[in-house]
């Protein structure tokens, strides 16, 4: 059985996932980190960003792998790096870029085939998995969204302003809703759950309410 979690950045998704695969003993595909992961992977080798085919070349090369909320790259453990600033700002060139999707939601596919999976991203019902028993668009205000990630960082020790959180995530969600390869969106069939004011046992619990 698969359950795709889809919503724009800071919705809670990974929380919620992770919290979800723990309840039903799924396997967990946090997808976003693998576009990251790509993205670091371009950094280091110094891609130019405006030279598609390079940043393919190396989604080609490398090798990524998914341990629950964990993400190496190569066999190194990024799950950290990826999340910075520097990483963010240049995700949306591997997430624009229709090769590399395409690679990955290869690998996407081939994870799940064999196993119960909760997998989560921004286009998992639309575009991965469109067959998937249970589809669940997980969104927030850009404030909400803005308020966690500032609070996150804050716990991590990580300097961040609000409002640097804030106007990057309404950058990034216009740049993942208005891109031409599978943009940001609720799939046809999604549930669609607004999660303000909302606790993670709330938006699971609600959850549960629609898993066949």
């Amino acid at each position: 059985m698969i359950i795709t979690i889809d919503g724009p950045a800071g919705s809670g998704k990974s929380t919620i996932a992770r919290r979800l695969s723990e309840k039903l003993g799924f396997e967990y595909l946090r997808t976003g980190l693998m576009y990251r992961a790509v993205a670091l992977a371009g950094l280091r080798k110094g891609v130019n960003w405006e030279n598609p085919e390079e940043l393919v070349q190396v989604a080609r090369e490398i090798t990524l792998m998914l341990d629950g909320p964990n993400i190496f790259l190569n066999g190194e453990n990024v799950t950290q790096e990826v999340e910075t600033l520097g990483v963010t700002a240049v995700t949306k060139y591997s997430a624009g870029n229709p090769e590399v999707r395409e690679i990955l939601t290869e690998m996407q596919r081939e994870y799940a085939s064999r196993r119960n999976c909760i997998t989560e991203g921004r286009d998992q019902g639309t575009v991965a998995f469109p067959l998937a028993e249970c589809k669940i668009y997980l969104d927030a205000s850009p404030e909400e969204r803005a308020r966690r990630r500032f609070e996150q960082k804050q716990r991590l020790g990580e300097s961040a302003s609000y409002e640097e959180i804030l106007a990057g995530i309404i950058q990034r969600d216009y740049e993942d809703s208005t891109r031409a390869v599978a943009p940001l969106k609720p799939a046809a069939d999604a549930v669609r759950i607004l999660s303000d004011g909302l606790s993670v046992e709330e938006v699971v619990q609600e959850i549960l309410k629609y898993i066949p």
